[in-house]
């Protein structure tokens, strides 16, 4: 049986642009979860996702990165500049029929390898207080959270994390 580090590397990394049109079921899946999970209408979150300037995740301070199983999107995740040693992590997702493989933490290692090649020292993020999977994997990534742990996730709302780069 293969780990799910070993399932994870039978994904294929790619850059893609912010306008690619694979980019469509992360954004579609990501808006719905938002919706899910926090109560806005899907449209709404849609829009929140895809508002971003995509020049801000083109090279050379940003990027978008796929994972891709026999041509489909499985997972993916995008950076920016946050300021101009950090990288701004944003769009982290794994397709609801590939969770559990380890791709989000695939997805991070290839999010943070990019952002070293590119210069950056560090990552910043936050993730919302109704995703505890997502918590769950910065801490297991090694992200120092930014907030006091023991308290209640709804009364900080935006969590943020932290973590050097090594280069």
């Amino acid at each position: 049986m293969a780990t799910s580090a070993g399932l994870a590397e039978t994904a294929a990394a790619v850059a893609v642009a912010p306008d690619d049109p694979r980019l469509g079921t992360l954004y579609q899946e990501l808006a719905a979860e938002y919706s899910r999970r926090y109560g806005h209408p899907a449209e709404q979150a849609h829009r929140e996702l895809v508002d971003y300037p995509a020049a801000e995740f083109r090279a050379p301070d940003g990027a978008f990165v796929l994972l891709l199983e026999q041509g489909q999107p499985v997972a993916g995740g995008a950076f920016r500049k946050y300021d101009r040693q950090t990288a701004e992590l944003k769009r982290i997702w794994t397709h609801s029929a590939h969770r559990r493989r380890g791709l989000g933490q695939r997805v991070l290692a290839e999010l943070e390898a990019e952002a070293a090649r590119r210069g950056y020292l560090r990552i910043y993020l936050t993730t919302g207080p109704r995703q505890p999977e997502a918590k769950e994997l910065y801490l297991a990534a090694g992200y120092l959270p930014q907030f006091d742990l023991a308290a209640d996730p709804e009364s900080i709302w935006h969590l943020p994390f932290r973590k050097e780069l090594k280069r």
